[in-house]
């Protein structure tokens, strides 16, 4: 790809994609198990490198573009979206984000040197990183980071415990937040999947987005060596703090899968969705009222999260941030509801598993759960917001 693949260009990539993403999804939410041929896809499309900036070779998709592609995934399979949104944002910290924050000239010469190899690992070798941050112990993107990094000549020793960490068995690299004992600042590094010491232990059994197999990562005394450390010491601090948009980057995913319900919905209410029994429903005038008001709340969710993305800024105020906060929790909050809203307009057939809708009911019910912007969190800083110092 050139730097003249426009967003419209890289979102038809994904439509390309769409019925193969669709018709595989039933199998990854039954057995479980990661979308493979998705992201062999990917790759073979150039889309592993959507948000690695043009001149390393990639398509240099800003993050306003990444979140339409990552929506048009979720669309096709909620699944597919997030365990792809793991992987980009590991390309979009050390790359857009990055970019924006205040760096020393070497740290910057530095930090150059070691995305230009990471980035090559992902366009040549076909690389995937996954970012498994959450250990359970506190909800904030800063805090509760209990996975240590001990200094050895030419690296670090890790040892921690992370759960959730989707793409267990697929990534390449697992990018952990950890401390160096005696340190304040948070440091990204790039833990290898092969590395001695790493393990993937517990089942995946889950409600639903089940193709994300999100085990639990155990890491025992592993090596990292400074060439992995994919942000200079402290910038992952600065970034967390000073451009926390990133952490709406999972709902995208969730707004995709919101229209992939209005889209079944759609064709069942026509009598058109493949495998359905009933007829055209569609003349009811309370199947109408229904289908109005999931459209919307779709509606609704999609300008939150174009305008909060679109002008998002280095440095938020109280006013962006309140924006932000509460995008995340309308986007998450209305899949839910949709996806509810759309099994009563559609009736009691559309509980089988043989129709999209149950499944999409599943995976719609865990967005409001996701750290560290959950909607608990949401509601609790916008009860907090403008109303103290």
């Amino acid at each position: 790809m050139t730097a003249a693949t426009t967003r419209d260009d890289m979102v038809d990539l994904v439509r390309a994609m769409g019925p193969a993403m669709k018709q595989r999804a039933v199998k990854y939410d039954r057995e479980a198990s990661f979308p493979f041929e998705n992201f062999a896809d990917f790759r073979a499309n150039g889309l592993l490198g959507v948000c690695v900036p043009v001149e390393y070779g990639g398509m240099g998709a800003s993050y306003a573009d990444y979140i339409r592609v990552s929506e048009e995934i979720g669309r096709h399979c909620g699944a597919t979206g997030l365990t792809f949104n793991m992987h980009n944002a590991t390309m979009l910290w050390c790359g857009q984000v990055s970019d924006l924050l205040d760096m020393t000239p070497e740290q910057r010469e530095r930090h150059e040197e070691i995305r230009a190899a990471m980035y090559r690992g992902v366009l040549e070798d076909g690389h995937i990183h996954s970012q498994p941050f959450s250990e359970g112990l506190a909800p904030g993107a800063t805090a509760g980071v209990a996975t240590k990094a001990v200094p050895v000549d030419g690296g670090w020793l890790v040892t921690g415990r992370k759960i959730f960490a989707s793409l267990s068995g697929a990534a390449t690299f697992y990018n952990v937040t950890c401390q160096v004992p005696g340190e304040d600042e948070i440091r990204l590094l790039g833990v290898r999947a092969d590395g001695d010491g790493v393990q993937i232990v517990d089942d995946w059994d889950p409600l639903g987005m089940r193709g994300t197999v999100s085990r639990t990562l155990l890491m025992k005394d592993v090596f990292v060596p400074h060439s992995q450390e994919w942000m200079p010491v402290g910038m992952y601090n600065q970034a967390a703090n000073r451009f926390p948009w990133l952490f709406l980057s999972l709902c995208p995913s969730y707004l995709g899968l919101t229209g992939g319900i209005i889209d079944a919905t759609r064709l069942y209410l026509r009598g058109e969705l493949p495998g359905q029994v009933a007829g055209s429903r569609r003349d009811h005038p309370i199947k109408q009222m229904g289908w109005a008001q999931m459209q919307l709340k779709h509606e609704q969710s999609r300008a939150m999260m174009y305008r909060a993305i679109d002008e998002a800024v280095i440095d938020p105020t109280e006013d962006d941030l309140v924006r932000g906060w509460a995008t995340a929790f309308t986007v998450m909050e209305h899949a839910a509801e949709v996806a509810s809203m759309s099994i009563k307009v559609c009736g009691g057939q559309s509980m089988q598993k043989s129709l999209p809708l149950e499944r999409m009911y599943r995976d719609a019910r865990l967005g409001s759960t996701m750290l560290p912007w959950s909607a608990e969190v949401c509601t609790e800083r916008l009860g907090r917001a403008r109303l103290f110092d």
